[in-house]
């Protein structure tokens, strides 16, 4: 994460690849970021993240092996989060305005694709589904105008925080590259022309 939004993000059954393909979507803009993890952080994810400046390390938990790396790192904080006993129920957020307060309730919605609806003659295999929901799930944490570009459970292109979606779809391609064959997009908005 950086400035509140995500750089990079992964899934694997290996915590070490996960951490690899989420840098490897956007390691410039991760450098300084936070990184969050689901799993226990092992010894050899602790080594990969030391090898890049980071602020700030959150986990459920912490290998013994991977906390003396770790603690060899200047500057770097480690927040040992338990999200399973995190109370979602009745969350808001708040932002102030001059001579206001907007109070919005946050959303911890669980989408289900079997639920989804698909208006184009192209329908998306297992795959592209699996990456669309991923992809739904990423573009929900990122601010303003998002734009999610995603391929085999890892992100390849974010835009974010653009006055318009256009430029964050040009970010988010740009990012992405030459890696968009068969990839997957996602917007908290609708493409009302074909631009």
């Amino acid at each position: 994460l950086k400035h509140n939004n995500p750089c990079g993000a992964a899934l694997s059954e290996s915590i070490s690849i996960a951490f690899k393909k989420a840098l490897a979507a956007d390691n410039v803009s991760a450098f300084g970021g936070i990184v969050a993890f689901n799993k226990n952080v092992d010894s050899e994810t602790a080594e990969q993240i030391s090898n890049i400046f980071l602020e700030c390390v959150v986990a459920p938990s912490f290998d013994k092996e991977a906390l003396e790396i770790l603690k060899n790192k200047k500057n770097l904080r480690l927040l040992k989060l338990n999200y399973q006993g995190l109370n979602n129920s009745n969350q808001s957020s708040c932002k102030s305005i001059m001579g206001g307060l907007l109070v919005q309730e946050n959303n911890f919605t669980k989408d289900n694709p079997e639920d989804w609806k698909t208006v184009t003659i192209k329908k998306p295999t297992a795959e592209e589904l699996k990456d669309l929901k991923f992809s739904w799930q990423i573009c929900k944490h990122v601010k303003s105008n998002a734009i999610v570009i995603s391929k085999n459970q890892q992100t390849i292109g974010i835009g974010a925080g653009q006055m318009n979606r256009v430029g964050a779809a040009k970010i988010a391609l740009n990012a992405s590259k030459d890696k968009c064959m068969n990839a997957v997009l996602a917007s908290d908005g609708f493409f009302p022309f074909s631009d």
